[in-house]
């Protein structure tokens, strides 16, 4: 055996040292140089695909999914909620005594969103956290994921949230005529429908950021980038979803752009972002029922939006 030179024998001990760290960082939580899941204290998980699109059990335990959901199905129960109709008139009315602070908005035509109000310690910043409420104006179909489970989400959001735990105020707004009305062609959607999200632009256009859950309860859930959605909002939005130990929900994929109730917030200069799973096979279909959700999806949606609320 050739005899080590003190320089070498230097030079491995260092090198031997500085694995060692290595081994002990990946043990103690992941990175050796420290990221912000393992500063949070969570353990990260894998980002995606979910095993046949079921999210895992969240690691956080903020957002009370059993809730929500149980809200879901309550909206379900009421039938079809077109907006105008009686259903989604007492809809609304039970909406505004379960959000903090709820009020009523006007919209053009007798509608009206629901609004609530949780103030963050810098009361004077604002971020708008939103889903719509109506259904499509279709016989016989009751919008489980379109959009009672958004709705169910935003509810259980504004309920569990609590004032110590924000920096910005969230002003929760539930939409009213997101669909188009009666008689509508699709070309005309963005002229006739998106009617209570115009309204909440305009009044809320100094908002800091925008969050809009829409399809995000379906049982084969996946929610890539919506192409409008703004690409720094969504990249902290994946790594809340990461910290929250469900970020394969949120794959690093970007689908097509859709017209949705956060587009004239981003038109207004609004950053905003859609949770949107637009591959639900039951889009404005009489299948979008109780049997197309799931509960612990609708869980892992709201507990990474959840998360992402108290960084913003």
């Amino acid at each position: 055996m050739a005899e080590m030179r003190p320089r070498a024998l230097v030079t491995i001990l260092v090198v031997q040292l500085a694995a060692g760290l290595v081994v002990i960082g990946l043990l103690w939580g992941g990175s050796p140089f420290g990221d912000e899941s393992s500063r949070a204290g969570a353990a990260p998980r894998p980002t995606g695909p979910c095993p046949a699109g079921r999210a895992p059990r969240a690691v956080r335990d903020g957002f009370d999914g059993r809730r929500a959901f149980a809200l879901l199905e309550r909206q379900v129960r009421l039938g079809p909620r077109p907006a105008g109709s009686r259903a989604a008139r007492r809809l609304g009315g039970e909406l505004r005594r379960m959000l903090p602070a709820g009020r009523f908005q006007p919209v053009p035509g007798g509608l009206r969103n629901v609004v609530g109000t949780v103030p963050g310690r810098e009361r004077a910043r604002v971020v708008v956290v939103g889903a719509h409420y109506d259904t499509k104006a279709e016989p016989g179909f009751v919008g489980a994921n379109d959009a009672a489970g958004g709705t169910a989400a935003v509810v259980e959001l504004a309920r569990s949230i609590r004032p110590r735990e924000l920096r910005a105020t969230l002003r929760f707004v539930l939409f009213d005529g997101e669909e188009s009305p009666p008689g509508a062609t699709d070309r005309e959607f963005e002229a006739r429908g998106l009617r209570g999200s115009k309204v909440a632009a305009r009044a809320f256009r100094g908002a800091e950021a925008m969050v809009l859950l829409d399809f995000v309860a379906d049982r084969e859930l996946s929610i890539p980038r919506e192409a409008g959605s703004d690409p720094r909002l969504w990249a902290r939005l994946r790594s809340a979803a990461t910290r929250a130990g469900v970020g394969c929900v949120f794959p690093a994929e970007t689908s097509k752009a859709v017209l949705d109730d956060h587009v004239p917030f981003a038109r207004a200069g609004v950053p905003s972002i859609d949770l949107i799973d637009f591959d639900f096979p039951c889009f404005h279909e009489r299948c979008d029922d109780l049997s197309a959700v799931s509960e612990r999806n609708l869980d892992a949606s709201g507990e990474a939006v959840r998360e992402l609320l108290s960084t913003l």
